[in-house]
C-alpha cells in the first residue's frame, strides 16, 4: 500500500521489487525512463502537421508563381519544419541545372532524414540491451542461489528466496521494458517512412513546377 509522507508518496510493493531485484534493477530503471522519455519527444517532434505543414507547399509555390522568392521568404521556410526546409533548398538552387537542383535536395533530404531519426538508434538499443541486463541479472540471481545451496541452505527455503526472486524480478523487468521499447522502436521507424515518402513526393512536385516555370521562362 502507498504511504504519503511530507508530500512524497512511497510505494513499500515497488521498493520491495527493486530491492528484490538486485543490482541490475537500477540499469533496467534507468532504461525505462529514457526510452519514455525518447518516445514521448519523437511522438510530439514527428507529427505530420510539425514535419509536412499542411499545404506548405502550395502557398510557398504561389509565392514564387506571383513574383520572385525573397530571401525573407526562404530564410522563414529554412526555419518553419523539414518540409520547409526542403523547399527553401529548391528555391535556393532553382537556377541552377536540374542534375545540381536535385543533387542538393537530396543532400538536404539525408539530413532531415537523419534529424527526424533522432533518438531512435537509442531507443532500439535500448529494446536490445533490457532484456540482456534481466537475463544478466537472472544469472546472478541463480548464482546467488547456488551460493545458498552450497552454505546449506537446502533445507531453508528462506535462503534460496532471495536468489531466485532476483533471477525472476530482473528477468520481468527487462522484457517489461524491452517489448514496449521494441514496439515504440517499430512505431516511430514506420512514422519517419510515412513522412519521408511524404515529402518526397511534395518536393518532387514543387520541383516540377520549377522547372515547368523556368521552362516558360525560357521560352
Amino acid at each position: 500500500m502507498a504511504v504519503i509522507t511530507h508530500g512524497v508518496r512511497y510505494d513499500p510493493d515497488m521498493l520491495e521489487i527493486m530491492r528484490a531485484g538486485g543490482l541490475f534493477m537500477w540499469p533496467i530503471l534507468l532504461c525505462s525512463v529514457v526510452a519514455l522519455a525518447i518516445v514521448l519527444e519523437r511522438v510530439w517532434t514527428l507529427q505530420q502537421r510539425r514535419v509536412i505543414p499542411p499545404d506548405l507547399a502550395r502557398r510557398t509555390w504561389r509565392a514564387v508563381d506571383t513574383g520572385q522568392p525573397t530571401e525573407k521568404l526562404i530564410a522563414s521556410l529554412e526555419q518553419n519544419s523539414p518540409m520547409g526546409h526542403l523547399l527553401a533548398v529548391a528555391l535556393r538552387n532553382q537556377h541552377r541545372p536540374r542534375d545540381v537542383l536535385r543533387e542538393r535536395l537530396e543532400d538536404a533530404g539525408r539530413h532531415v532524414v537523419l534529424d527526424l531519426e533522432r533518438f531512435l538508434g537509442t531507443l532500439g538499443t535500448i529494446a536490445g540491451i533490457s532484456p540482456l541486463l534481466g537475463l544478466l541479472g537472472t544469472v546472478i540471481g541463480i548464482m546467488h542461489a547456488f551460493k545458498a545451496i552450497e552454505s546449506g541452505g537446502m533445507g531453508d527455503p528462506r535462503l534460496l528466496s532471495g536468489g531466485i526472486s532476483e533471477a525472476l524480478v530482473t528477468t520481468a523487468a527487462g522484457l517489461c521494458v524491452a517489448i514496449p521499447s521494441l514496439i515504440a522502436f517499430r512505431f516511430l521507424r514506420g512514422r519517419v517512412e510515412r513522412l519521408v515518402a511524404l515529402m518526397e513526393k511534395d518536393a518532387g512536385a514543387f520541383i516540377d513546377s520549377l522547372e515547368d516555370l523556368q521552362g516558360s521562362d525560357d521560352t
